[in-house]
């Protein structure tokens, strides 16, 4: 018996091996946003002559809490768009784009939230409300609802930002190049927004 259960186990664990999956099969390869514009290597900034930023990662809702893209249809079914996932969550990627659109366009100094306490200038936070695709209309949105108080103000100015880029077919590639295209053209409004 002892040695029927020894010659069993190894055959047992093979046929289980098929079945047991830990987690889904990885995409080919994952994406990202590249900024539309690019900042000098080597140049140096300070917060005594340029004025100062503090860009906080955005609010998002459950379907963009994850590194997957959302796709909309008939106004409340969600789905997600195959074999596509970002390098992280896209709340973290928008705000580092709108970090280094807006020191290219505004030569502000971006600050993190750490080095913000010695010199918190102004400071931009919001919601990233939509970051994915509108299949009704075949076209990749991005909203941000973004809020800024300006330096030592205590006024909060607020404003809706959108962008629509065309993409056909719903699928990795082209999805992840046009919400590029959006999420820079998104940046580049608030970019000009906070320059004011």
């Amino acid at each position: 018996m002892k040695k029927l259960a020894c010659l069993l186990a190894p055959l047992l664990a093979t046929s289980l091996a098929g079945c047991i999956s830990f987690g889904a099969k990885p995409p080919a390869s994952l994406l990202t946003l590249v900024s539309a514009v690019t900042l000098p290597v080597g140049e140096s900034q300070r917060s005594n002559v340029a004025a100062t930023i503090t860009i906080s990662v955005p609010t998002v809702a459950q379907e963009l809490s994850s590194s997957r893209i959302p796709v909309h249809s008939g106004g409340t079914a969600i789905a997600y768009v195959k074999d596509a996932q970002w390098v992280e969550r896209p709340s973290q990627l928008f705000a580092r784009l709108m970090g280094d659109t807006i020191t290219a366009r505004t030569g502000r100094l971006v600050l993190s939230t750490r080095q913000s306490q010695l010199d918190p200038g102004a400071y931009l936070m919001g919601e990233l409300r939509s970051f994915g695709v509108d299949a009704d209309t075949s076209e990749a949105v991005v909203t941000f609802d973004a809020a800024l108080v300006r330096g030592s103000e205590t006024v909060i100015e607020k404003r809706r930002f959108e962008a629509r880029v065309p993409v056909t077919p719903i699928e990795a590639a082209p999805v992840g190049a046009a919400l590029n295209q959006a999420a820079n053209q998104v940046a580049a409004q608030v970019a000009d927004w906070v320059g004011k």
